[in-house]
């Protein structure tokens, strides 16, 4: 996407000026980091939708959020940069390292349409509206990549972006060259910039995901404090259109705290509408969960999301579930011990520790699907290593791996595995980082 865009600005500014003074450079590196911050902003608010449509080109939510981060950082970056170039002569010229330069002749407004007068009417007002969106974007942006800030107020800071993208199109709709509209670059800037305010317009109304939302009531749940576990089985009404072994959703639990997402532990049947969740403390809302949930409690399930489904024609399949990354993996037994599949599999669980009736719970589980279980406790059995994986399973080359947990974790066993021959299509690994 960024080449694309830079390929479109240097197409609409083929004809360069013919003396590259400082102010021809500058208003060129404006018209561009412009151009970039913006584009990416607009993908970034379309993405903000969570669109299920997108998931099979990007690999699932996960690696949607993980595309709308990095999108959001090179916006930032840009939108940096086309500060600096903007305010920079003026920053000189006050230090007296540089002259004030001569204004421009401006164009005879007799000479320019409708349009073009009416945008260059905006053009003050449209600074004025960028500058401080800025600002605003680059303290919003921040606030979501500080993992300290707590969940809950991220969830309702971050939603204030849609706020400044709308007033960075006005300022980007105002201040592109008139020119470029006629061209490639403004046809694209054209629907990226519409398709960026209409998804806006949907965060702001609480839209995004409102068609995949259903509405339940917590039947039963079950709390392993050793492990700072809680499971909870939720009875569904109508809404829900079912879902996939290892996909997930946002739960809210509480309208205050609003959704989280939690990888679904149990197969679908349409003739018993519930769902389970296991959850582990990890922070400040999961950590007092299991102090507030209670039979009968109304919440709400959007989704499901995620391509991690254990689609493939592999005849054998490694699992390996690091810590609560095991959730997706029990969803697939349960659905298994009903329907049998044909491939062999060894599921790995890795863990801290292990509380006896969870692993009852698990090995009923495992010998049920059929399914081979490794449970490794690390302090019993040290940590799993490509090495122990190799050694458990003899023909490991020839299966596909399907890993949840720590991300350093899942990065450390697939750089391992891809070194030892494992075909890097063979490797899936859930993200599961929604910030």
């Amino acid at each position: 996407m960024l080449l694309g865009l830079t390929g479109l600005w240097a197409l609409a500014n083929t004809g360069l000026p013919e003396t590259l003074t400082f102010v021809a450079i500058r208003n060129l590196l404006t018209q561009y980091s412009g151009v970039i911050g913006v584009g990416v902003m607009s993908v970034v608010m379309v993405l903000a939708l969570r669109p299920v449509w997108l998931e099979p080109w990007l690999g699932g939510l996960d690696k949607s959020y993980r595309l709308h981060k990095w999108l959001g950082i090179s916006g930032l970056v840009a939108s940096v940069f086309h500060w600096v170039v903007v305010n920079g002569p003026h920053w000189l010229v006050n230090l007296g390292w540089m002259e004030r330069g001569k204004r421009p002749p401006q164009s005879d407004s007799t000479s320019l349409g409708a349009v073009e007068q009416f945008l260059g009417d905006l053009r003050h007002p449209a600074e004025s509206v960028g500058e401080w969106a800025f600002y605003a974007v680059v303290l919003l942006i921040a606030l979501a990549l500080i993992k300290r800030f707590p969940y809950r107020l991220f969830a309702k800071t971050h939603t204030l972006i849609a706020v400044a993208y709308l007033a960075l199109a006005f300022h980007a709709v105002v201040l592109m060259n008139f020119s470029a509209w006629m061209q490639p670059l403004g046809i694209v800037m054209g629907l990226l910039l519409t398709s960026g305010v209409v998804s806006a317009l949907l965060v702001l109304s609480r839209q995004a995901g409102k068609w995949r939302r259903a509405e339940g009531a917590i039947e039963a749940f079950h709390h392993f404090p050793d492990m700072k576990v809680l499971e909870t089985m939720i009875l569904l009404k109508n809404g829900w259109k079912g879902h996939k072994s290892g996909q997930f959703a946002f739960v809210t639990f509480d309208p205050k705290e609003g959704p989280h997402p939690f990888t679904i532990a149990s197969a679908w049947d349409a003739s018993n509408p519930r769902i389970m969740f296991i959850t582990k403390g990890l922070g400040d809302y999961t950590d007092f969960l299991p102090e507030h949930v209670q039979v009968g409690n109304t919440v709400a399930v959007e989704g499901p999301y995620g391509t991690f489904t254990f689609d493939d024609s592999a005849q054998r399949q490694i699992w390996i579930g690091g810590g609560i990354g095991i959730t997706p993996f029990i969803a697939r037994m349960k659905q298994l011990a009903r329907t049998p599949g044909a491939q062999a599999i060894d599921l790995f669980h890795s863990t801290t520790e292990l509380a006896p009736d969870a692993l009852a719970k698990l090995t009923a589980d495992a010998a049920a699907a059929n399914v081979t279980l490794h449970v490794m406790i690390d302090h019993r059995d040290g940590r799993l290593t490509g090495d122990v994986l190799r050694q458990a399973v003899p023909n490991w080359a020839k299966a596909s791996v399907w890993f949840c947990g720590p991300a350093g974790f899942g990065n450390a066993l697939h750089n391992d595995l891809l070194a030892h021959g494992l075909p890097r299509h063979a490797f899936h690994q859930e993200l599961f980082n929604m910030r």
